[in-house]
């Protein structure tokens, strides 16, 4: 693929990359400038507090709108040159779901295999193997209106995936999904990836980035505030610790005045020692707790989860939804 050559340098050709995109509604600045790169097959997860823009670019990366500025490439095709090759490669699935409630399930796919100009007979394989996959087949006659609410996002899906797209943008697809449906969805994604898609998610359910995202940004106020692993972003924020508790006071008052750098909780006999986590910070931990002759009857190890990434990062703001939520 040519994106392969344009990358030399890279280890993987970019299923998504994007310079400097910005979007305006009215003069409120949704995106302000933001870069990507999302290497293919992988799980990509866009954060960010509701209007916080996510929605705003993967309208624009899906070529449904047109950035006020920057440039992209998706598939290997540029957004504003070749929006009919972004199309061919993408296949998008929003926050709501877009079946018709009014026919079948069946009739949803085989509807979507026409618009893909796929011929009556492979229109028919293709709809019934993914209803399969999916878990639809009991369901496939009845109206979608009859659906729950994961059904009807598992349709979505296997709607999505009649084109073959080899870079699937997910819209929040597990909002409002009860905890099962949610795991159901997640297991999709990925199988989605193992087959080689691409997926571009955004949600706000930090453990959903968590789970999936090989890379997750954290979006907020238009500007991306941090990109990384899930252990890379962990990082960032502080907060981190090992927890000593003890049962004697004297065995307290005694490691207290040893560990001079470690937090005091007189009540419940507690010291708390900043650290990363890592396995050598805690070995040193032990070593050096055997060497003075302490013995805690209790070690916990507290590290900062994605949530303290996603306050520290955002201010702890749900920011109110924005314009960009009024485009859809």
């Amino acid at each position: 693929m040519s994106t392969s050559s344009r990358n030399g340098g890279h280890p993987s050709p970019a299923a998504v990359s994007a310079v400097g995109l910005r979007m305006s509604y009215g003069g409120t600045t949704v995106l302000d400038g933001i870069d990507l790169r999302i290497p293919a097959g992988s799980v990509f997860a866009l954060l960010g507090p509701n209007g916080a823009g996510k929605t705003t670019a993967v309208k624009i990366l899906s070529t449904l709108i047109t950035p006020d500025g920057g440039q992209a490439q998706v598939g290997g095709h540029d957004i504003a040159t070749s929006p009919d090759g972004v199309r061919a490669a993408i296949g998008v699935t929003g926050q709501f779901s877009a079946v018709d409630g009014l026919i079948t399930g069946e009739e949803n796919m085989l509807l979507m295999a026409d618009l893909h100009h796929l011929s009556k007979r492979e229109g028919r394989r293709v709809a019934a193997e993914l209803l399969e996959r999916f878990d639809l087949v009991e369901a496939a006659k009845k109206p979608v209106s009859t659906y729950s609410g994961g059904m009807k996002r598992r349709l979505d899906i296997a709607m999505t995936l009649v084109g073959a797209p080899r870079i699937i943008f997910l819209d929040e697809p597990t909002t409002g999904l009860d905890p099962r449906s949610r795991h159901t969805m997640w297991q999709i994604i990925r199988e989605l990836v193992s087959d080689g898609v691409t997926v571009f998610l955004t949600t706000q359910y930090l453990d959903e980035a968590d789970e999936l995202a090989d890379r997750i940004a954290v979006l907020n106020d238009g500007r991306i505030a941090a990109e990384g692993t899930a252990g890379e972003l962990k990082r960032l924020v502080p907060g981190g610790h090992v927890r000593l508790r003890f049962a004697d006071p004297a065995a307290y008052q005694s490691a207290a005045a040893t560990l001079r750098e470690a937090a005091r909780d007189d009540e419940a006999l507690a010291l708390q020692i900043p650290s990363d986590g890592s396995q050598r910070e805690l070995r040193s931990i032990l070593d050096w707790l055997d060497a003075a002759g302490i013995e805690a009857d209790e070690l916990t190890v507290h590290t900062p989860d994605l949530d303290d990434v996603f306050f520290a990062l955002t201010g702890g703001s749900d920011v109110p939804d924005q314009p960009e939520e009024t485009v859809r």
